[in-house]
C-alpha cells in the first residue's frame, strides 16, 4: 500500500472520529482546503506535508489532545450530531474541488489562481524552433540561459520585449521545447496570466518544496498608473526575505521595455518631488530580469525567409503562386510586417490551398 493510500485512510478515520469537514481538515492540518480531494484523485504528496499530517492527527486525536485544551464537556451527544450533520451538509453543498494536476503530470501547465492550482496541458500551441526566423541572436541567448537552468547552474530571469508578432512568446515556448528535447523531462513551463501575478507568492510557494525545475512565463506583462502588482512582482523575483526558489526561473514577455507606459514614466518625471527617484522607482521592475532580449519588426527579406520557412514545412510551396508577391499583398492589408502576419498568411494560403496544418 503506498503513502497516499495510507495516509488516505488514516485521515478519514480521524475525520470520522472527530466529525471535522474534509476542507477544514485540510486547510488546519497542511494550509490546503483542497488537501484530501488531491489524494483521492491519486495525486502525489511530500514526505515533510505527509510528517505535518500525521504530526496534527496525533495532535488532535480525542484522548491524545494536551490537558490544556479547551474542555467540551458543556456539549452534549445531541449537540455533537446536530454539529457533524450541519457539516456534512456543508461538505455536500460544496462545490467540488479541483483536485489539480502534479509537476510529474506533463511538461507544461497554467497556473489557476482562484482554485490556486495547476492544470496540465497535453499540446502546447508552439512552433518549431526552427522556424523562427531573424532573431537567431536572441534564440542563441535565450536557450543557453534555459539550458544552463535546466542543468542546474546559475540563471537569469528573462525579459522578452519589443514589436508586437515578433516572436517573443514563441521563443520562450520553443526554446523549452529545445531544452527538454535534449534532456526529457528537465523543465516543466508554467504560464502565469498577467491577472494572476498577485497570487504569485502562492505559486512559488507550492513550488519551493518540489525538485523539479520550473520556468514560469508571463505573456505581454505590463502595468498601468494605477497597477501597484508590481512592487509585489519586484519583491517576488528579487530583494524579498524568501527570494525566489533556487528551481524557478521567471520568464515575461511585454512590448513595453521598462515594462510601464512611457507617458506614465514621463507624468512621475513631472509632477513627482524628486523625479529622478520617481522614475527609479517605476522602472526597477524591469532590473529584476538579468537578461533583456530586443525584438524588432523585421524587413522584408526576413519577413519572406519566415513566410517560406513556414511554407516549405507545410507543403505550401507551389509553383503556380507567387509565394513572395502575395505575402507582400497580405502584409499592405495588415500595414506590417512580423512574424505573426506571415503566420496569419500561411493559414489563409493553407486554407485557400485546401491543406490542414498540422
Amino acid at each position: 500500500m503506498s503513502i497516499p493510500t495510507e495516509l488516505l485512510l488514516e485521515i478519514e478515520a480521524f475525520l470520522g472520529d472527530t466529525g471535522m469537514a474534509e476542507t477544514t481538515f485540510g486547510l488546519q492540518a497542511a494550509n490546503d482546503g483542497k488537501l484530501v480531494a488531491r489524494l483521492r484523485g491519486g495525486k502525489g504528496i511530500t514526505t515533510n506535508t505527509v510528517e505535518k499530517i500525521r504530526a496534527f492527527i496525533a495532535a488532535n486525536t480525542p484522548g491524545n489532545a494536551p490537558s490544556s485544551a479547551p474542555s467540551s464537556q458543556g456539549l452534549s451527544a445531541q449537540d455533537g450530531n446536530v454539529l457533524h450533520r450541519i457539516a456534512d451538509a456543508l461538505e455536500r453543498l460544496a462545490p467540488a474541488a479541483e483536485a489539480g494536476d502534479a509537476l510529474e503530470d506533463g511538461d507544461a501547465f497554467v497556473w489557476h489562481a482562484d482554485g490556486q492550482w495547476l492544470e496540465a496541458i497535453a499540446k502546447v500551441n508552439r512552433v518549431d524552433i526552427l522556424l523562427l526566423k531573424g532573431i537567431d541572436g536572441q534564440i542563441d541567448l535565450l536557450v543557453a540561459n534555459t539550458q544552463r537552468f535546466a542543468d542546474g547552474l546559475p540563471a537569469n530571469n528573462a525579459l522578452l520585449w519589443g514589436a508586437r508578432g515578433t516572436g517573443k512568446s514563441s521563443l520562450v515556448k520553443a526554446a523549452h521545447a529545445k531544452v527538454n528535447a535534449d534532456t526529457p523531462g528537465a523543465l516543466a513551463l508554467i504560464e502565469i496570466h498577467r491577472e494572476d501575478i498577485p497570487s504569485l507568492p502562492k505559486l512559488l510557494t507550492l513550488l519551493r518544496d518540489s525538485k523539479r525545475r520550473c520556468l514560469l512565463f508571463c505573456d505581454d506583462l505590463s502595468f498601468e498608473g494605477s497597477d501597484d502588482t508590481f512592487k509585489s512582482l519586484k519583491a517576488v523575483l528579487e530583494g524579498g526575505i524568501e527570494g525566489r526558489p533556487d528551481n524557478v526561473l521567471f520568464y515575461a514577455t511585454s512590448n513595453r521595455r521598462h515594462l510601464m507606459p512611457r507617458d506614465m514614466i514621463e507624468n512621475e518625471r513631472s509632477t513627482a518631488i524628486n523625479p529622478a527617484e520617481a522614475v527609479e522607482e517605476k522602472v526597477s521592475l524591469s532590473d529584476r530580469f538579468g537578461l533583456w532580449l530586443g525584438f524588432h519588426n523585421c524587413d522584408q527579406d526576413t519577413y519572406f525567409a519566415i513566410v517560406e520557412g513556414y511554407a516549405d514545412h507545410f507543403g505550401l510551396m507551389d509553383s503556380n503562386i507567387d509565394i513572395r508577391a502575395k505575402a507582400v499583398e497580405w502584409s499592405m492589408t495588415r500595414g506590417s510586417r512580423s512574424g505573426r502576419v506571415a503566420w496569419q498568411f500561411i493559414q489563409d494560403l493553407a486554407g485557400r490551398l485546401g491543406k490542414p496544418l498540422g
